[in-house]
């Protein structure tokens, strides 16, 4: 049985899987880490210093200031810890891969398998199509989302850009009155309502339209993520692994 610690354990993301666990036979939560720690299923540690539970893999569905601690209890335990926040800053993001020489170290901007299918898709069409397409990527989130663009559309945007040899550039949202240059890659986003999560990447030519869209009905496709890599991640060695590798083992 894999031990889970669960960060953000009393959040939306955090119910969403101790629900999604029970499919799961290998995994088992057995503690948790929320500034709530009302619970009657496992223990909750207010955090990462108070734990006090044996585990196999830290989750963190919380917040990006969490990751001082949850890096620290990893490296402590030598436990494999899985990111699945965005709104990181490239400091954390430099600390997480600083930790990964150390400790088996994951992160991923979003936990789906299908937005992940999509990036891969965009990595092997981009510099193909770049010539005569122009790039705009739409997403949308609920009204409580606090950072803007989503990680999900910044992970598809580095991906085109990475994958063509050309110099492009962001463009967040459209004001005034200068014309679009082609090398832009437009990112735009939209905040309302209950939306779970919707990522349109759109390659605009002349005579024809290209949109690769993934709509996220359900939290639920994040927790299995998730959970998919709590199983690939129990036993390995240092190292900053992300769904692609989850992807390529199954």
């Amino acid at each position: 049985m894999i031990r889970i610690l669960l960060s953000g354990s009393n959040g939306k993301m955090g119910k969403v899987i101790c629900n999604s666990v029970s499919n799961f036979p290998e995994l088992e939560i057995v503690a948790g880490i929320d500034r709530n720690t009302a619970c009657d299923k496992f223990p909750v540690y207010c955090s990462p210093e108070n734990c006090e539970a044996e585990i196999d893999v830290i989750v963190d569905f919380s917040r990006p200031d969490a990751l001082d601690g949850l890096l620290e209890l990893a490296k402590l335990n030598k436990t494999p810890v899985i990111f699945c926040t965005t709104g990181y800053t490239k400091e954390q993001l430099e600390k997480m891969k600083e930790a990964s020489r150390e400790i088996p170290v994951f992160r991923s901007a979003n936990m789906s398998i299908g937005i992940n299918v999509v990036n891969s898709v965009l990595r092997n069409i981009s510099a193909f199509l770049y010539s005569n397409y122009d790039i705009e990527i739409i997403e949308k989130h609920h009204n409580q989302k606090v950072d803007a663009p989503s990680g999900t559309a910044i992970l598809l945007a580095d991906t085109i850009r990475d994958s063509i040899p050309e110099e492009t550039e962001y463009t967040y949202g459209r004001v005034g009155n200068s014309k679009r240059e082609h090398k832009e890659i437009g990112i735009h986003a939209i905040r309302g309502g209950a939306i779970v999560g919707d990522h349109e990447v759109i390659f605009a030519g002349q005579g024809e339209v290209i949109e690769i869209k993934h709509s996220a009905i359900s939290r639920e496709v994040f927790a299995v993520g998730a959970l998919k890599a709590c199983e690939f991640m129990f036993g390995k060695g240092p190292g900053l692994y992300n769904m692609d590798d989850v992807i390529a083992e199954n």
